[in-house]
Parts: C-alpha cells; sequence; structure tokens
C-alpha cells in the first residue's frame, strides 16, 4: 500500500512539474509576442508619421499661394507628429541631372564633381549616352555597345531606349557601387531638361554647370538664407533665382521615434496637371527605409 502511495506521489509531482513548465513556455511566448506586437505598432506609428510628411509635402507644393509653399531645394523642414520628430526636405526634379537629356560632358562633369576620376567620369558618360541612344556607334570619348557587354559576360547588351528609371543606372558597363550612390541624389529621368536650373541643384549639380566651389558655396549659402516673399539672391556674374520648376519632386520624410530611431519614406511626386483628374499627386516612386 505504501509503496502504491509512494509511486501515486511522485506521478502527481511530475504531473505538477510539467503543468508548472507548460505555463512557463506559455508565459514566456506571451511575452515574446508581446514585445514583437509592441515593436511592430512602433515601426508602424513611425512610418505613418513619415507618410505624413510626404502628404504634408504634397499639400504645401500644390499649394497656389507662393508664400505657403516650400521652396523645393532640400532645406529641411520640420514638424512634430503624434509624438515624432519629422523632417521633410523638398528637391525639385529640375535642379538634377536627367540621365535622358544631358549630353554626354555634362554627365561627365558631374562624375568628376563627384571625385570620380576624369578618365573613368568620360568613359562612364559615354556608357551612359551608348546605353540610351538607339545607335550601335560608341560615344566619343569611350562608351559600351552590346559587343562590349557581351565581352565582359553579361547576357544584356546597351538598352537602347531611354532611362526609364534612375535604378538602370546599375546595369550600365562600369558602373560601381560606390559611383552609383554617389549619382543618385543628383540625377532624374523626370526633368526633360538639357541642363539642371541652379535654383534647386546641390553643390556637384552646380560645379557641373561650371560654378566654381567658391561659388557654388556662396550660391547655396545664399538660397538657404533666403525665403519666399523676399528678393531674390543674386550671385556674381547674374546667377539669380528664377524660380521655374519642373512640378516634379524628390521627397525624403525622415520621422524620428519617441526611442530614438528612425523611420525613413523617400517618394517622387508629380503635382498639379501632371497628376490626374481629382488627385493631389502622382507618385513615381514610393520606398520605406533608406534609397538605393
Amino acid at each position: 500500500m505504501d509503496r502504491q502511495r509512494g509511486a501515486a506521489l511522485l506521478m502527481v509531482m511530475w504531473l505538477l512539474i510539467l503543468l508548472a513548465g507548460l505555463v512557463a513556455v506559455f508565459a514566456f511566448t506571451a511575452r515574446v509576442e508581446a514585445i514583437q506586437g509592441s515593436a511592430l505598432r512602433a515601426q508602424a506609428a513611425g512610418r505613418y508619421a513619415a507618410e505624413a510628411g510626404i502628404e504634408l509635402a504634397a499639400l504645401r507644393m500644390a499649394d497656389g499661394d507662393p508664400l505657403r509653399q516650400w521652396y523645393p531645394d532640400g532645406r529641411p523642414q520640420q514638424f512634430e507628429f503624434e509624438g515624432h520628430a519629422v523632417e521633410v526636405r523638398v528637391q525639385d526634379e529640375a535642379g538634377k541631372v536627367d540621365l535622358n537629356a544631358a549630353d554626354a560632358s555634362l554627365l561627365a562633369r558631374l562624375m568628376t564633381a563627384l571625385d570620380i576620376e576624369d578618365g573613368r567620369a568620360r568613359q562612364l558618360a559615354g556608357a551612359i549616352q551608348d546605353w540610351r541612344d538607339s545607335d550601335s556607334l560608341l560615344a566619343l570619348g569611350g562608351g559600351a555597345e552590346d559587343r562590349d557587354y557581351g565581352a565582359a559576360g553579361l547576357p544584356y547588351g546597351a538598352r537602347d531606349r531611354p532611362f526609364a528609371t534612375v535604378q538602370e543606372l546599375q546595369q550600365v558597363l562600369g558602373m560601381d557601387p560606390d559611383t552609383y550612390r554617389r549619382l543618385v541624389p543628383h540625377v532624374t529621368v523626370h526633368a526633360g531638361l538639357s541642363r539642371p536650373t541652379p535654383d534647386f541643384a546641390q553643390a556637384p549639380v552646380l560645379r557641373a554647370l561650371g560654378l566654381s566651389e567658391r561659388q557654388a558655396a556662396e550660391w547655396l549659402a545664399a538660397r538657404a538664407a533666403w525665403q519666399p516673399g523676399q528678393p531674390a539672391p543674386v550671385l556674381g556674374g547674374g546667377l539669380a533665382l528664377a524660380g521655374t520648376g519642373s512640378g516634379t519632386y524628390s521627397v525624403a520624410s525622415r520621422a524620428t521615434r519617441p526611442d530614438g530611431s528612425l523611420v525613413e519614406v523617400t517618394a517622387i511626386l508629380r503635382i498639379g496637371a501632371g497628376a490626374g483628374f481629382g488627385q493631389l499627386y502622382a507618385p513615381l516612386a514610393w520606398r520605406v527605409g533608406e534609397p538605393d
């Protein structure tokens, strides 16, 4: 009898240990899921705060009052949204070098301004020209046609059509990740201009347009200090703000969460008549996270 009671007691103890283990596992799982849920909520809140910056930028750029519009030269605009610190930068695509409209010499000067060696800059500029043109002739100063891609072991040749996206640059023969990252902030496929306008251009583009390093710095400083409604700044040589843009803007919105982490949303928006009937804007590109 005592032996049976001992066996029963031992079984009860094992069952209690098993139940305690199951409770611990369930409690741990619930804790992990709660932490994951909290992280997902915080991430979603940060994303929506960053997207609120995109929406506010579109609203300001569509405003008919020039004094209420944000000047699209990349200057920071800051506000608070649901406990998030949001910073938005808007740049008119007219201030960038258009991959489909700029000639090879302008492309080469841009790369030189980005500290790319002169010979390599000319070669890459020619390869960009050969990518978009329809002939099979090498660009002056160097380039790349189908046979060159084949010799490099690339199954595709020159596209022989205009760039559809900036990301296509990564397929151009000779383009490496470092050069691509340097170029991306300063090139576009949406402006349609053979020469970018200095009203919205950043320093490397201004250098490509022929300004010296000192002139570019002076122009950027004068432009940054200028606010809509004030007399337009003038630089030696007659450079002055014309205020005419393309209506297509690159927008980068960064939301800082209360814990200090960041969420960034970047977009390219077309405002106005090109947006479509009844739409504030047409999104041409949209990305959550760091740009390519």
